[in-house]
């Protein structure tokens, strides 16, 4: 069951209680010999109902919304960093600190094993109470994240492991202290480090990924997305404030920015969308991770393969294409016309 159900999920929410209302009832013996003795079925209702329920949430998450994906996208109960890494991973070492200031909560990684071979891991993390949010930034990342996430890499690349990344953030640290210890070249040092990096490198966009905050740990040779995943130049509120100067005009922003995975592929910024179980990732966080855990060992097979000068020539391309736009004349055919 869900303990935080958002708007559009709550007639499954009360056909989930009523699963388990039944299912408690089933438990009784006493329960159970009274409702046969009035010829009812408990177990062929929690079927009937559960068959309800199914239908139900197929029919929400085929029209969600772009806003419905944000939404979907920042659940508190979906799958975080370090929830995929113990599902994903074993023997994982988590490695602190950026070796210069400090050591930032909101990005965590360090060394482990995926499928048996020796990997480096790395994502941002949220929390999942408000003590532990504000611990690590609500997963927003300070300079000092950055710092330790590039340290993590070099590490990676120095040994000859592979580097496997989760996105989850809606921004990265905008105060003026961040501003004060340079967020934004932080950022920039580890877009080019990431695209001269010698290993393999797989992100997986498992929330939000949002603007430099997410794109700063971003550069793979393979960028996964989830399917209710969110990746954006801004999030819909801060769009909002600016366009509208009305924060409440977020869902409106969220359909003008193509955040959702489908445009994201479309637009060639990721390779592949990874499909959630049926309600989310937060339902069924085991099924998620098997699913995720299949397509990242797919790709990593495939660039195992490559060399390192073939891996870093096709990352630069890849991330240079994006954003292509069309030259037009330097003096416009109408204007030339109108001259002569």
């Amino acid at each position: 069951m869900l303990n935080n159900p958002l708007d559009f999920e709550k007639d499954i929410a009360e056909l989930d209680a009523l699963i388990a209302e039944l299912k408690q009832m089933g438990r009784d013996p006493s329960v159970r010999a009274d409702a046969a003795q009035k010829g009812i079925d408990i177990e062929a209702r929690i079927a009937e109902v559960e068959a309800a329920r199914e239908e139900r949430l197929r029919q929400i998450f085929a029209n969600l919304t772009p806003w419905n994906q944000v939404q979907m996208a920042r659940h508190p109960q979906r799958p975080y960093t370090l929830d995929y890494i113990r599902m994903l991973c074993d023997d994982f070492f988590e490695l602190y600190g950026d070796r210069i200031n400090a050591d930032d909560p909101a990005i965590v990684g360090g060394l482990a094993r995926f499928q048996g071979r020796p990997v480096v891991v790395l994502g941002h993390q949220k929390g999942r109470d408000l003590k532990e949010r504000q611990q690590r930034n609500f997963g927003s990342a300070r300079p000092a994240g950055f710092r330790k996430a590039l340290r993590l890499m070099k590490l990676a690349e120095k040994f000859r492991k592979p580097l496997i990344i989760f996105v989850d953030t809606p921004a990265a640290e905008a105060n003026l202290m961040a501003e004060e210890e340079g967020i934004s070249t932080t950022i920039a040092v580890n877009l080019r480090e990431m695209i001269m990096l010698r290993v393999p490198i797989v992100v997986a966009v498992i929330g939000e990924g949002g603007s430099g905050g997410a794109l700063g740990i971003a550069v793979g040779d393979r960028v996964l997305m989830l399917e209710h995943a969110i990746y954006s130049v801004i999030p819909p509120e801060g769009c909002a404030a600016i366009l509208w100067k009305d924060r409440n005009r977020a869902a409106e922003a969220a359909e003008a920015l193509k955040l959702t995975a489908r445009h994201a592929l479309e637009f060639g910024l990721v390779d592949a969308i990874v499909p959630e179980p049926i309600g989310g990732a937060h339902r069924d966080p085991q099924a998620m991770a098997a699913t995720l855990k299949a397509a990242i060992a797919e790709h990593l097979s495939a660039l195992l393969a490559l060399s390192p000068d073939a891996l870093t020539q096709a990352r630069y391309a890849k991330f240079r294409q994006m954003g292509r736009w069309q030259e037009l004349p330097a003096v416009h055919p109408e204007v030339e016309a109108l001259e002569t």
